[in-house]
């Protein structure tokens, strides 16, 4: 098994429990947890186990992007732009064609692309208290690679509240809208994920393994072609001038004057 820094992976009784190990900054991500979370995921797809948990350390789930690495995305080429965006594609498209059962045990917000993380797998138990968000646009970004996904699951005209919106929700709602399959006490919600994924290792694990298959295998050509047009959008959106202004903004916590509202004289 890897030597994993942000991340803790546990094997017992035929279930990988892998989490997000920086409570420290809420579990957000960069490059290094996205990389280690590929990783995690082609090992465990190799492993003899039979079904995945995925939760965060700490009071968060996952916070979406890493400050620090928010703010170093204005200063990097489209080369480098673009390599970023397929790594958080080719992280999220792992989550949803996995050959196992994956379960999000979602232990508190869910924010950005902490959100596709929480709501791409099969299942989302979540506690009461968790909060889930496409915030990017308050920052001038594009949640373009969750886009797809989100697509699929509650449909356009609730997809482009979230989106456009960047509103967010708490669990009830996003149990309402089908973003999330159970809400369950704090307190029990890895016992929950535990016994669902105990009960998931008793059905064939060829059939299972088929149906997803099956389920990806319908959505593959044009999530291909999706994806491929959402990475070249997420890229591209580093550049601009309300992306700068708006992770300004929000690093020096106040009100964006967004730079596309300007009128030229």
């Amino acid at each position: 098994m890897p030597d994993f820094h942000h991340l803790l992976v546990h094997s017992a009784n035929g279930v990988q429990t892998i989490t997000l190990n920086r409570p420290e900054k809420r579990n957000a991500l960069n490059p290094a947890v996205i990389e280690e979370l590929t990783l995690a995921l082609a090992e465990a797809e190799a492993c003899e186990c039979g079904a995945i948990i995925l939760t965060g350390a700490g009071p968060a789930f996952c916070a979406g992007l890493d400050l620090e690495h928010l703010e170093t995305m204005q200063a990097r080429t489209h080369e480098e732009n673009r390599r970023d965006s397929e790594n958080v594609a080719r992280v999220l498209r792992a989550l949803y064609d996995f050959p196992k059962p994956v379960i999000a045990a979602v232990n508190g917000p869910a924010i950005a692309g902490g959100m596709g993380l929480a709501t791409i797998p099969d299942f989302t138990l979540a506690v009461p208290e968790a909060k889930f968000g496409y915030t990017e646009v308050r920052i001038g970004f594009v949640p373009a690679i969750v886009a797809s996904f989100l697509l699929r699951q509650i449909g356009e005209k609730h997809a482009r509240e979230l989106l456009l919106a960047g509103k967010v929700i708490r669990a009830q709602e996003a149990l309402d809208l089908g973003l999330v399959t159970q809400i369950v006490p704090g307190e029990e919600l890895m016992q929950s994920a535990y016994a669902l994924a105990q009960s998931l290792l008793q059905n064939s694990p060829q059939a299972m393994m088929a149906v997803k298959q099956l389920l990806a295998k319908h959505a593959r050509r044009r999530l291909d072609d999706e994806i491929e047009e959402a990475i070249l959008a997420n890229s591209a959106q580093r550049s601009t001038e309300d992306f700068k202004e708006g992770v300004r903004a929000f690093l020096e916590h106040r009100k964006p004057e967004w730079p596309s509202l300007r009128v030229k004289l």
